[in-house]
C-alpha cells in the first residue's frame, strides 16, 4: 500500500473513531461549553499554526509553517496525528501532536504513544480543553495498539508538570540534554 493510500485510510479510520468525542461536554465558567476535539485539517493549518507558536515562541513561524505542510502533504515521520480543540463557537483553542516512540523514558513498552506537543489558548485554560485533549490522544493511543502513554516537559515548567499529574501522569526522571558541535 502506498504512503498517499495508508494516510486516507489513516485519516477515514481517525474521523469516524473522533465522532464519538464531538459530544463532549465539560463545565466551563458556570455553563456548559461543548469542546469538540477532532483530527486536523488542512484547512486548519492557519489554526494550528497560531497554537504551535504559542506552544513553541522560539521557533520560526517559516519553520513550524514547513512542518505543518510536511504533515499534510503525508511527509512526515512526526508527528503522527494532530488533534484540535474547538470550543462552542468552533474556534481553534488547543491541540495535541502525538507519536509513536520504541523508547519513553519510564516506560516498560517498545510502541509508546507520545504527546509530543500539547497546548490550550491562555483564555482557555482551566476549562477542561485540556483534559478533552488528554482523553481523546489517550483514544488515539489505545487504538494504535500502544498500552502506555509518555510525554515530557521543561524541567523549568512548574505550570505543565502540574497539568500532566492532574490528569494521571507519574514523573519516572529528569533528563538534561547536552549538545556540541562536530
Amino acid at each position: 500500500m502506498d504512503t498517499r493510500s495508508l494516510l486516507q485510510r489513516i485519516s477515514e479510520f481517525m474521523a469516524v473513531f473522533f465522532e464519538r468525542l464531538s459530544d463532549l461536554f465539560v463545565p466551563s465558567d458556570g455553563g456548559i461549553s461543548m469542546i469538540i476535539v477532532r483530527p486536523a485539517k488542512p484547512t486548519d493549518s492557519g489554526a494550528w499554526l497560531q497554537l504551535r507558536c504559542g506552544l513553541w515562541p522560539d521557533g520560526s513561524e517559516a519553520q513550524h509553517r514547513e512542518d505543518i505542510d510536511r504533515f499534510f502533504a503525508g511527509d512526515a515521520g512526526e508527528p503522527r496525528a494532530i488533534l484540535l480543540a474547538e470550543n462552542g463557537a468552533g474556534c481553534p483553542v488547543g491541540f495535541a501532536e502525538l507519536s509513536i516512540r520504541a523508547y519513553a523514558e519510564g516506560c516498560d513498552s517498545d510502541r509508546v504513544a507520545y504527546l509530543e506537543g500539547w497546548f490550550v489558548a491562555p483564555t482557555a485554560r482551566g476549562s477542561g480543553v485540556g483534559r478533552a485533549l488528554l482523553a481523546a490522544a489517550e483514544e488515539w493511543g489505545r487504538a494504535q495498539g500502544c498500552r502506555e502513554f509518555a510525554s515530557d516537559v521543561q524541567s523549568d515548567n512548574e505550570a505543565s508538570a502540574a497539568a500532566h499529574r492532574a490528569l494521571g501522569f507519574v514523573e519516572v526522571g529528569l533528563v538534561r540534554c547536552f549538545r556540541k558541535d562536530l
